[in-house]
């Protein structure tokens, strides 16, 4: 795999293409004497291939993650956020968590179906499922794929529950199907906010929809009677910490009666591939940035632990927990009981000779 040169590209969050973890070998740009290094970085193009699945849902143990399943219907996300945690998932493909990550995306064709056989299968316990614990369910390929949408359908038409993450406006094209769910407590649905700054969205996160496309979303999903509430994420000290109240008071204000937060996380091939985005976009910022997060990292870029990883330790995180506990007081977000899906609805398809025999 040919390694790419730094260079910040528009459009693109991450500025190289390093090999995976997994990879027995590694390159690296030399100069040649002949000026090709100063030659123009050739433009990416992105492919798009069926992933063979022979399951849909997957579950999760991790007790600090509030879902024991998801979907995910893409893998990889041209949203391109430097910060996504799932790029390291591209390794195990033999592609790269950088630009390969962005470029490189895979969907899950028959989501629809293997979904329909899994709810099939005898003993099956209905709890909700969340779309978009990995990857965005709404990036742009969605529009033409549709995977999303048909799972949604089918999830409806057994009234099965299920949440939604997203930093994408394209939601709001699947209200109808939303609201529908939405009467009888079957879903609720997150819009994901890191910045209200339109300058820093766009290289931190450059096809992804402007915050005030998510603020109208938020808006759009409150006004039909869907559930909708707001994650902070991630919450990057020094570049975006200082947002959190702000963040908060807008999305009250266009609908959201819930929050949530995450601090910056950085695992495997991340911490690289953000480090090399700092200096290239953010270089008199960089050191303060990671300094202040190895303080709640305990001295490192990142701390696994289950119950430290998304909230960090130490005072700077005490004190980023208790702003956003006061803000929510505030501005009126998680008042209340939390919100609970109706899983009593839940009918089970009968597929092909699944169906008893009478005899």
């Amino acid at each position: 795999m040919s390694a790419i040169r730094p260079e910040v590209r528009t459009g693109r969050g991450a500025v190289s293409n390093p090999e995976g973890r997994f990879e027995h070998t590694r390159t690296e740009v030399v100069d040649d004497g002949w000026g090709t290094i100063e030659e123009p970085l050739p433009p990416l193009q992105t492919t798009v291939q069926a992933e063979p699945a022979r399951t849909i849902i997957t579950r999760n143990q991790s007790p600090d993650i509030g879902f024991e399943q998801s979907i995910n219907p893409y893998r990889g996300c041209e949203h391109g956020c430097i910060y996504c945690y799932a790029r390291p998932a591209h390794a195990n493909l033999n592609l790269s968590p950088g630009l390969d990550f962005e470029t490189h995306l895979f969907f899950k064709a028959d989501a629809a179906r293997l979904l329909e056989r899994e709810l099939a299968r005898p003993g099956y316990k209905c709890l909700p499922i969340m779309l978009g614990a990995n990857t965005d369910p709404y990036q742009p390929i969605e529009r033409d794929y549709r995977v999303t949408r048909s799972i949604l359908e089918l999830l409806a038409r057994y009234r099965h529950p299920c949440s939604i993450i997203t930093k994408s406006a394209m939601v709001v094209r699947d209200l109808d199907v939303l609201a529908c769910m939405a009467k009888d407590r079957l879903v609720q649905v997150f819009v994901s906010i890191t910045t209200l700054s339109n300058e820093l969205k766009r290289t931190l996160e450059p096809r992804a929809a402007s915050p005030a496309a998510r603020l109208r979303t938020i808006a759009a999903l409150a006004a039909a009677g869907v559930p909708v509430g707001v994650m902070v994420a991630p919450v990057i000290p020094v570049l975006t910490d200082a947002e959190l109240e702000a963040i908060l008071k807008s999305a009250a204000e266009a609908g959201a009666t819930s929050a949530q937060y995450v601090l910056l996380r950085l695992p495997h091939e991340v911490k690289g591939l953000f480090r090399e985005w700092l200096e290239a976009n953010e270089p008199l910022k960089a050191k303060h940035v990671m300094s202040r997060l190895q303080a709640m990292r305990g001295g490192r870029d990142y701390d696994a632990r289950w119950g430290v990883r998304m909230r960090g330790e130490g005072e700077y995180a005490q004190l980023l927990r208790k702003r956003f506990e006061l803000a929510c007081a505030r501005y009126g977000l998680n008042r209340g009981p939390r919100f609970a899906h109706n899983c009593s609805l839940f009918t089970p398809p009968v597929v092909g000779s699944q169906q008893l025999s009478l005899l």
